[in-house]
């Protein structure tokens, strides 16, 4: 069972890179514990987030700090117990979160999602997954004016900074486009470049089958036995490659600890739950309650609510506590019905401290490379880091730079 190449991680981004790597003619295995897209993949609010230059940063204002350390905000929520081990993380998230640092960052991280869309629809076309896809963008919604205002401000900075578009809804125009909402919101913002998909595990499930119709290998395995060679156990028996590819999302600092390297890795857990649309209500397009901290998406499974930041240890149990703090702001929103769910899904998004993802080379090692650490943006980010790990790993020119995303830059 040789191979030219080993990816392990059954995400979106693993996947990706399996895809486009197939497509150069690498002979690839994808491995992952379960079938591609029903890990951190499956739970996100589905938005490819072409609007997204700036990426989500720690709140600095002492206002916005004195309501979190309460901990009962319904946007962010933390662990106690977990505070020491997470407090040197958080420090650095918060030092590269000042507006100057964070003006910086977005000038990197906008190389990458310029092309979120782009490269997206190209796949969803060769996947066949049209019908998954949406194109009419999604909308932050707001309670105040005060709130509307501020995020409108912002809105027309990112315009002018990096010609993101955008329509300013006002209260009927609104609920003109979103006739189920009630009242309590009162405007929003619409980002018309953004998409959005009605199942981002199909989506990824679809990839999946686009890479093994390309002669691709998806195998079951355990990623705890990777080792040089570089080679991994799996359903198949032992498969070895000349290449691999970590792309594990949440689990990926288990095995770059294995290998020698201290990357800054964390994770921001997030739950989701699905509900049946009450009175033959309808929701169009992925909408933002941003004053409160959730999302409400239309899925092929009913409407999907996704909380916002849980911090936390990756592997605690599951508490949310934050799902039914929201629940009923999303009630009072949208005529949600009976939960769909036996149980609330916990995901884990892989974050790292400067909010940009790891992409390219191990310092370390030949022929090892690393595509984790997308935080909010993994399912946006996906496709455009699989391109550029494919053409790093086949000596192309990449589409993007990746040198600011190294592993050594920490």
């Amino acid at each position: 069972m040789d191979f030219d190449a080993i990816v392990l991680g059954g995400g979106i981004v693993g996947t990706s890179v399996a895809v486009h790597l197939q497509r150069c003619g690498v002979k690839v295995a994808l491995v992952d514990r379960r079938a591609p897209g029903n890990e951190t993949s499956l739970g996100n609010a589905g938005i490819i987030q072409r609007e997204g230059v700036y990426p989500y940063a720690f709140p600095r204002d002492l206002a916005s700090l004195a309501r979190y350390a309460g901990n009962r905000a319904t946007d962010v929520r933390y662990h106690p117990s977990a505070m020491p081990k997470l407090m040197p993380f958080l420090f650095r998230y918060w030092h590269h979160s000042r507006a100057d640092r964070h003006a910086d960052i977005a000038k990197t991280y906008s190389t990458l999602i310029e092309h979120s869309v782009s490269e997206h629809r190209e796949l969803i076309e060769a996947a066949n997954a049209q019908s998954l896809l949406r194109t009419n963008g999604w909308l932050n919604a707001f309670r105040t004016n005060r709130a509307f205002e501020l995020a409108l401000a912002e809105a027309s900075r990112w315009r002018e900074e990096y010609g993101i578009p955008f329509e300013a809804l006002s209260n009927d125009a609104l609920h003109r486009a979103e006739p189920s909402l009630g009242p309590s919101l009162l405007a929003a913002i619409r980002y018309t470049s953004a998409d959005s998909v009605s199942d981002p595990s199909a989506l990824v499930a679809a990839y999946a089958k686009l890479f093994e119709k390309l002669g691709g290998t998806v195998c079951i395995g355990d990623a705890s036995t990777f080792g040089p060679g570089w080679k991994v156990s799996t359903e198949l028996g032992v498969i070895t490659a000349k290449q691999a590819v970590l792309a594990l999302g949440p689990w990926s600092g288990d095995l770059t600890s294995k290998l020698g390297y201290r990357l800054p890795l964390e994770v921001k857990r997030g739950y989701h739950m699905h509900y049946a649309s009450k009175s033959g209500a309808t929701l169009n397009q992925p909408v933002l309650d941003a004053e409160i901290g959730y999302v409400l998406t239309p899925m092929a499974r009913g409407i999907r609510l996704t909380t916002g930041v849980e911090l936390g240890y990756r592997d605690t149990p599951k508490t949310p506590v934050q799902l039914d703090a929201v629940e009923p702001f999303a009630r009072e929103t949208f005529p949600l019905g009976e939960r769909l769910d036996a149980e609330p899904w916990l995901g884990r998004r892989p974050c790292t401290p400067d909010m940009m993802p790891v992409i390219g080379p191990a310092p370390r090692h030949a022929n090892l490379w690393f595509a984790f650490g997308h935080a909010h943006h993994g399912l946006t980010l996906g496709p455009i880091t699989g391109r550029i790990i494919a053409d790093l790993m086949t000596g192309e020119m990449p589409l993007v730079d990746p040198s600011p995303f190294r592993a050594d830059r920490f």
